[in-house]
């Protein structure tokens, strides 16, 4: 990963409504999260949702499929895969094993 992609992905997550809905639709999985669901969850109007979606989505953080009317947006597994190992890869100077129950824990999310 390129220094500026994890710096558009880390800018894209710098936002108290794009944070809480990364982690949103980090919980929901591959299955993912209607449009009208998240704005409802996060506690926005759907236009906000919308411009905060596209910026996640922007980064490479999450991928959005259309079902009929609706947008169902989910995570992006290997771009917060590509996104952790960028940030862990040189953890502990090169023994991310020593980061212990973080690292662990990290890793067990992006299997």
């Amino acid at each position: 990963m390129k220094d500026t992609d994890a710096v558009d992905m880390l800018s894209a997550l710098a936002h108290e409504h794009r944070l809480k809905i990364f982690r949103l639709l980090v919980k929901a999985g591959p299955s993912g999260v209607p449009s009208s669901e998240i704005a409802e969850t996060v506690g926005i109007s759907p236009t906000g949702a919308s411009f905060h979606l596209k910026e996640l989505d922007h980064a490479g953080l999450i991928v959005a499929t259309r079902q009929g009317r609706f947008i169902r947006y989910a995570i992006h597994i290997e771009g917060m895969r590509q996104l952790l190992t960028y940030l862990t890869e040189d953890c502990c100077q090169g023994q991310p094993e020593l980061c212990g129950a973080i690292f662990k824990k990290s890793k067990a999310v992006c299997k």
